[in-house]
């Protein structure tokens, strides 16, 4: 009876030894695949991000051809199979945990990507629509400026219907209170006369201390005549 007992122990342990090795290396399978699982899902969620900043500045720059379409969502990517070992029923055994742990891995996978994609596309739309809101009201605002008169032009226009000599602070003064939404200071204005005066487009007098600046001659000698005309029209 010993002798029978005896082969059926070690055979026992044997299969003990197996199974726990098994159960071992199974363990450490999952865990490589798992980790394998949630680096392609950062990596995916990367790209993801950048296909959206992409986007949103392709239609924020009306590029008229169609982006390449984004890769399809990690529920349809191939995840890595793990690595097959030789061993019987303990090895068939194994492969059944395989394929029951990377199934549920998989489906979660999936739902997390397209959960990632969704976000990313919201942003991109709410980003391009910020941009083209901002766009606009840049267009908008540089329409109107570009319709308002130069600091020059105003100056021109302010000393033609003078018919005495001003200082800088008081038609700094007239064209501000003309125009309150410019902020018009009279240092700038100042150094405008002076680049009028050197195009000979002003003339600069100076009485003491005081530097006055008239319309030339031959402006203020054409106002006159302008308005002539236009009574001569309206008569």
């Amino acid at each position: 009876m010993s002798e029978t007992t005896t082969p059926a122990t070690e055979l026992a342990s044997q299969y003990i030894a197996q199974v726990t090795g098994d159960l071992d290396a199974n363990v450490k399978e999952q865990e490589r695949v798992s980790a394998e699982i949630a680096s392609l899902q950062e990596q995916l969620a990367a790209l993801q991000r950048d296909h959206g900043v992409l986007v949103s500045m392709h239609q924020a720059l009306g590029i008229t051809t169609h982006p390449t379409e984004s890769a399809p969502d990690s529920a349809g990517a191939v995840v890595p199979s793990p690595r097959r070992k030789k061993g019987g029923a303990a090895a068939g055994g194994k492969q059944k945990a395989r394929k029951s742990t990377a199934a549920p891995a998989k489906r979660a996978a999936g739902k997390s990507a397209s959960k990632t994609t969704g976000s990313a596309r919201a942003a991109a739309t709410s980003t391009a629509a910020g941009t083209a809101k901002a766009a606009g009201t840049a267009k908008k605002a540089g329409t109107a400026k570009s319709a308002e008169p130069t600091l020059v032009e105003l100056i021109r226009r302010h000393l033609a219907v003078q018919k005495e000599p001003r200082s800088a602070a008081e038609i700094s003064t007239a064209l501000g209170q003309a125009h309150p939404h410019r902020d018009i200071a009279a240092k700038v204005v100042r150094v405008t006369l002076e680049g009028l005066v050197a195009k000979s487009q002003a003339e600069r007098s100076k009485q003491g201390r005081s530097v006055f600046y008239t319309a030339p001659a031959a402006q203020s000698a054409a106002e006159p005549e302008a308005g002539a005309q236009a009574e001569d029209s309206d008569s």
